[in-house]
């Protein structure tokens, strides 16, 4: 079977990262690196990659099949659009374009030239995202009906450029993409409405955090949420069902289902004190009527994102990131800041 040789464009944070997830794939080798930046390509030549000077030089390499563009946000269209005329397939970092259209355009390049090109929607096969998985799709539940999935840091935005309007900084479109591609990969069902709130705490030109609230037509809700001023974080997620309520409270998977028995529905829960009065209905309900059990086993999505690159490469697989649901998070994503920037609830998606 053809091994396929990999070049990767822009040797920062992700793009070295890639370099030790494309040579594990089978039948994949990363061939070597280009960046603008003379210490990343040095920093590459230390690894003992390939170093090209060019992006023209990778283009014009015949050995070279597929690029991998890790690269600022603003560039990857450009640089998609050329990889893929020259004959080269391509995957790419996300978000994978600053707008919706950018992205029909380079769906538009790949159908001409017949080449592949796929996102690294790489979240899909995190652990904590699949036990909600496994429980969405098994009802462990009962039919979930709220998701609240969010990332909190105290850090701040990271890096140089993702402070920057133009080079599509900001938290919507660093870890937003993330979470709503996961939301649209579990919940079968189209945007109904979106509103949203966008953070300038930090004085950037970009958003330093958001919170989105989503509903879809089939009247699941969810609370999307990232922070970088939060020193006490929040659950990473929170989900109701008819049956229960799960809850995963960091990356550890630490968590627990409760559900409730057979009594609830005939046990009282006993008064309790709250402030300056009294309340039966935020009582805690008796030690009979719930049950607390452990989160479910991840589900699995396999192959990993470079073994199906390389299953689609050979025709024998679709891709596990349709671009078309990358083209459904971004048109979301353009509704976030569209609900964010006139303070009202966005309809049509």
């Amino acid at each position: 079977m053809k091994k396929y040789q990999l070049v990767i464009v822009g040797y920062g944070g992700m793009g070295s990262y890639h370099v030790t997830l494309a040579s594990a794939a089978d039948n994949l080798e990363v061939h070597g690196v280009f960046d603008i930046l003379a210490e990343k390509r040095e920093a590459a030549a230390q690894k003992g990659l390939k170093i090209y000077e060019s992006f023209e030089a990778v283009l014009a390499d015949e050995k070279v099949d597929a690029v991998l563009i890790a690269t600022p946000n603003d560039s990857h269209k450009e640089l998609a659009i050329s990889a893929l005329e020259a004959g080269k397939h391509v995957v790419c970092e996300k978000p994978v374009t600053m707008t919706s259209e950018d992205l029909l355009a380079i769906m538009d390049v790949a159908k001409r030239v017949n080449k592949h090109f796929m996102v690294h929607q790489n979240r899909r096969w995190d652990e904590d995202f699949l036990i909600i998985k496994e429980m969405f799709e098994q009802k462990t539940i009962g039919e979930m009906f709220h998701l609240e999935s969010r990332v909190h840091g105290a850090n701040g935005i990271p890096g140089d450029w993702r402070h920057l309007k133009a080079h599509g900084g900001g938290m919507v479109l660093d870890w937003g993409v993330h979470l709503l591609d996961q939301l649209l990969f579990l919940v079968d069902s189209n945007v109904k409405s979106v509103s949203a709130n966008l953070s300038f705490a930090l004085g950037d030109e970009v958003d330093d955090g958001f919170v989105t609230f989503i509903t879809f037509e089939n009247d699941i809700t969810a609370q999307i949420e990232v922070g970088t001023t939060n020193f006490i974080k929040l659950p990473r997620w929170y989900v109701k069902g008819t049956e229960g309520t799960g809850i995963i409270h960091d990356w550890d998977l630490s968590g627990e289902i409760v559900k409730p028995t057979a009594l609830a529905k005939t046990s009282e829960p006993t008064p309790i004190k709250a402030g300056q009065g009294l309340t039966k209905t935020m009582a805690p309900p008796s030690e009979e009527a719930t049950n607390t059990l452990s989160l479910p086993a991840p589900a699995k999505l396999a192959p990993s994102f470079y073994n199906n690159f390389v299953d689609v490469l050979n025709n024998t697989s679709e891709p596990i990131v349709q671009n078309e649901e990358v083209y459904q998070v971004l048109k979301l994503i353009e509704a976030i800041f569209e609900a964010a920037e006139t303070n009202r609830t966005v309809h049509s998606i």
